[in-house]
């Protein structure tokens, strides 16, 4: 029998702003939420997209990277494993959470410089590499 496989591969769009924080030894850890869309047929029969939303997790310097390049309604790629952890809340009740821990999350799409907003450098692209990526919907075209 095989050895066990945890992977988890997401494409969807940011949520909300990344959220950077830092452990008490200095090590970085940014929080993002992942929208993902699932199609399926309704009552009625029609196609409708349902949203599933993910907790994802990135360490050191891809953490920071997210910090500083991604906003909420980004396009990302997540390439990573689950993980459950379990805690006692302020309140002293048990709390759990399934998250994603991310191994490395790929930034998709991009703003093109002179649109009113920084541009967004995709992870592994060169900085000053002169590729032109395209542009991505505007906040007000992106449902959440």
């Amino acid at each position: 029998m095989a050895g066990n496989i945890n992977r988890v591969v997401l494409v969807g769009n940011l949520t909300r702003d990344p959220e950077l924080r830092h452990t008490p030894s200095g090590t970085p850890v940014c929080s993002l939420r992942v929208a993902v869309n699932t199609r399926r047929k309704d009552e009625s029969g029609q196609w409708v997209d349902k949203p599933n939303y993910f907790d994802v997790t990135a360490w050191g310097q891809q953490g920071e990277n997210c910090a500083q390049y991604l906003a909420k309604g980004r396009p990302v790629a997540v390439d990573g494993r689950l993980e459950w952890r379990e805690w006692e809340a302020q309140d002293g009740s048990k709390r759990q959470a399934v998250e994603i821990v991310a191994d490395s999350v790929q930034f998709l799409g991009g703003r093109m410089e002179g649109e009113g907003q920084a541009a967004y450098v995709p992870a592994g692209a060169a900085a000053g590499g002169g590729e032109d990526f395209p542009s991505s919907p505007t906040d007000d075209d992106i449902p959440f």
